[in-house]
């Protein structure tokens, strides 16, 4: 492995150990405003969490794509991880611009864009003939974020800013399809890591798998209508968003299912700490679908819509799917079930409390949001004060849980971090194409 992409590795256990950290204290920020007001109020390490969590998702899928597939461009990783430095440091201090959830100051938006076409380029100097699944997952997961980014950018022309119902339009749908994109980057690891771990080439060429490329890719192109479901547009379109990203979690499930079946137990074993994550990714993958299902009914959705029930379905897919599916990639990367038996223990039992911990956490948000909503829209007149009040012991509950995922993921992170500067050849397995 060469030293920039162990640095790239590193950049990206970085950005999930931020994530982390921010997001708890500025649970506390928001919970005790008296005591953090002075030194780390609730504005200041709101766009730090969001930024480090976006950055650590798409920076990890980049990092393990362009590893996996053999594509690496170092012009990518040097332009995108100094951006990201110099994004950070404009934070603090307290130098902010851009839209939600990309709230740096927007000139940085354009080497952002330079790095992602170096790594496209080279991703895509040469189109294969009969690549497997997991590589058309990637291809189009890297185009389409592309395409998000200069969608999400839109803001910048006079004409979109000129009506506020028409920015605030472009703004959801770009940020809801560029989820999209990541997932069909992060869907194709997953596979790739069945194939690898398993032995079993016929997975990526198996009709459900090629199924589920193509329904991701209808997903990312359509599935956002939930996310402008506050601005006026047809109610067909809110089904049809809620139909098709459901449908796509049950085929993931199926295939990680037709994967855990078939795996023999000397490979399982070998495996088992990268097994592990897939398994919790499995789990969190049924609970975001149930969610979602309950989500989708109009009776129950009329509650539930802008509360902590939403936050709660993004915690949960960016923390229990796309984040333990990542972890399963890097784990696999740096071959970490050949570490000491004593550091496999750590991991495991880092899983099992990060499990456990993101599960308080998910469902006090759901706890929180259903009281919110309840008291909200059958009780109009209730203060925004006497709301939050009623909700706040299920923030705590919340922010305590928190703690359990911080050290969960800090444990795991820092474990990886350790261990990053080796390489275990005979792990990595090329593609056939």
């Amino acid at each position: 492995m060469m030293n920039l992409q162990r640095l790239f590795i590193r950049f990206a256990l970085v950005m999930l150990l931020v994530t982390v950290l921010a997001g708890v204290i500025a649970s506390f920020a928001f919970l005790f405003p008296a005591s953090f007001n002075s030194v780390l109020p609730f504005h200041q390490l709101r766009p730090v969490h969001a930024s480090a969590a976006l950055f650590w998702i798409i920076t990890g899928a980049a990092c393990c794509v362009g590893y996996f597939s053999g594509r690496q461009s170092k012009a990518f990783m040097v332009i995108w991880m100094i951006t990201i430095a110099v994004i950070f440091l404009n934070y603090g201090f307290n130098n902010y611009g851009g839209r939600e959830y990309w709230e740096f100051p927007a000139y940085l938006n354009l080497p952002l864009l330079v790095a992602w076409l170096f790594f496209m380029v080279v991703f895509l100097k040469r189109l294969p003939k009969d690549a497997p699944v997991y590589y058309w997952m990637w291809t189009s997961g890297v185009l389409f974020f592309l395409i998000t980014f200069l969608e999400q950018n839109l803001w910048h022309i006079p004409w979109f800013r000129e009506s506020f119902l028409r920015e605030v339009t472009v703004q959801w749908k770009a940020n809801g399809s560029m989820v999209g994109a990541w997932n069909q980057m992060i869907n194709g690891l997953s596979v790739y890591l069945l194939v690898a771990i398993s032995g079993n080439a016929g997975l990526a060429q198996k009709k459900k798998t090629w199924f589920l490329f193509f329904l991701g890719l209808f997903n990312l192109m359509f599935n956002w209508g939930h996310h402008v479901y506050n601005v006026p547009n047809s109610n067909w379109m809110r089904g049809v968003a809620y139909a098709v990203s459901m449908t796509e979690w049950v085929i993931i499930i199926l295939i990680i299912r037709s994967f855990k079946s078939s795996l023999s137990a000397a490979r399982k074993f070998r495996h088992l700490v990268v097994y592990r994550f897939i398994s919790a990714a499995e789990f969190w993958v049924f609970a975001n679908l149930l969610l979602a299902l309950l989500m989708s009914i109009p009776a129950i959705n009329r509650y539930t819509h802008g509360t902590h029930i939403t936050v709660a379905h993004a915690m949960g897919t960016t923390i229990g799917i796309n984040t333990m599916l990542l972890l399963a990639a890097f784990g696999y990367i740096l071959d970490v079930d050949n570490l000491s038996e004593r550091t496999r223990k750590w991991l495991q039992v880092a899983i099992r409390i990060n499990t456990v911990s993101l599960a308080v956490f998910w469902v006090a948000l759901i706890v929180a949001g259903l009281a919110k909503g309840y008291l909200s829209v059958d009780h109009p007149e209730n203060s925004f004060f006497d709301v939050m009040k009623a909700v706040r012991p299920y923030l705590e509950v919340f922010t305590a849980a928190g703690l359990g995922v911080m050290i969960a993921l800090g444990v795991i992170g820092v474990i990886y971090l350790r261990y990053s500067h080796e390489r275990h050849s005979a792990n990595k397995k090329e593609i056939t194409m």
